[in-house]
């Protein structure tokens, strides 16, 4: 299985770990989170490369650039202060 780790040179990386069932694994700056489809939904039917080719956008975020993905570092520490509605 193919893994991508980008850093933009301060010490803040990003890595997709693993593609599962049920959502992705991914690592940054040391810390991992798992995101799940139910409230990721972009990820569920993404190609496997799409999904693994993440970097860092700025100092806080993270991007997929082929899925027009972008997340705050912060809403995956507190997942609970960034609530999303999908339709």
């Amino acid at each position: 299985m193919k893994q991508n780790s980008k850093n933009n040179g301060d010490n803040t990386s990003v890595k997709v770990h693993a593609i599962v069932s049920n959502g992705i694994t991914l690592e940054v700056s040391g810390k991992t989170f798992f995101l799940p489809y139910n409230s990721n939904p972009w990820f569920e039917k993404a190609k496997v490369e799409d999904v693994f080719d993440v970097e860092m956008y700025g100092s806080d975020g993270i991007r997929w650039d082929a899925l027009d993905v972008d997340l705050e570092i912060e809403s995956l520490i507190h997942p609970e202060k960034y609530p999303l509605t999908y339709r």
